[in-house]
């Protein structure tokens, strides 16, 4: 069976770039599928934190949180913000900033790696993208974030249990030490086969031709290989 190519994202939940990021390495996806020598694609995500310090409950949205934290007029914020929702529909999503509802991020990807741990990882992602983007659902609180899991079928007591004893904190630290050590300090931050970095919400276009190069080295180096051996 041949090996798949490996895709490592670090990201994270609060992050719009993050979310049309993943939207067109989907669309690049498929593109590389249709073309000859494609192969087969996994994907895994990591956690990144961009503002760890974000309160978990938070009295305001998007629009509020960035003029108190980044000291900006409220013009140039939403100037900002409706710059990224164009952007998002490009993509095929529909944000939702005046519904937003900004959070501190460490539970959600705890969950993210418990969805993992149940082979529903790539769901799980999508879901609590989805939910804080596009509904202005709650993706901080360990209740909301349980009933969010149970919507893509996992136990939400146990994910309850997993949450309130931050089962998976350590795996989360990890992640985030992990980008340390590659040098990521912005996301999102795509490694293609161990060996190819690809920073931010990059076209559709250059994922599919990342993959399609790793794919002709794969093809290059089985050629060069006598057979046999």
């Amino acid at each position: 069976m041949t090996e798949p190519i490996k895709i490592n994202i670090w990201s994270d939940v609060a992050c719009p770039w993050c979310y049309i990021g993943k939207r067109n390495l989907e669309t690049g996806l498929v593109a590389f599928s249709d073309a000859e020598g494609s192969l087969p694609v996994e994907i895994e995500f990591h956690s990144f934190l961009l503002a760890p310090e974000t309160p978990v409950e938070f009295a305001g949205n998007q629009i509020d949180y960035l003029v108190g934290r980044k000291g900006l007029p409220e013009d140039q914020v939403r100037a900002m913000v409706d710059r990224v929702a164009g952007v998002a529909i490009a993509a095929g999503l529909e944000y939702d900033f005046d519904a937003l509802q900004p959070t501190n991020t460490m539970k959600a990807h705890q969950l993210l790696h418990f969805a993992k741990g149940q082979g529903r990882q790539a769901e799980m992602k999508e879901r609590l993208l989805r939910a804080y983007f596009v509904e202005g659902r709650h993706v901080g609180r360990v209740a909301d974030l349980a009933d969010l899991a149970a919507e893509i079928g996992l136990d939400r007591d146990d994910v309850l249990r997993s949450l309130q004893d931050d089962e998976y904190l350590a795996d989360v630290r990890a992640d985030m030490r992990q980008a340390q050590e590659y040098g990521i300090n912005g996301v999102p931050f795509f490694v293609i086969d161990g060996r190819y970095g690809v920073s931010g919400a990059q076209p559709p276009a250059v994922f599919a031709q990342a993959l399609a190069q790793v794919a002709a080295e794969r093809s290059e180096v089985a050629e060069a290989v006598p057979e046999g051996r």
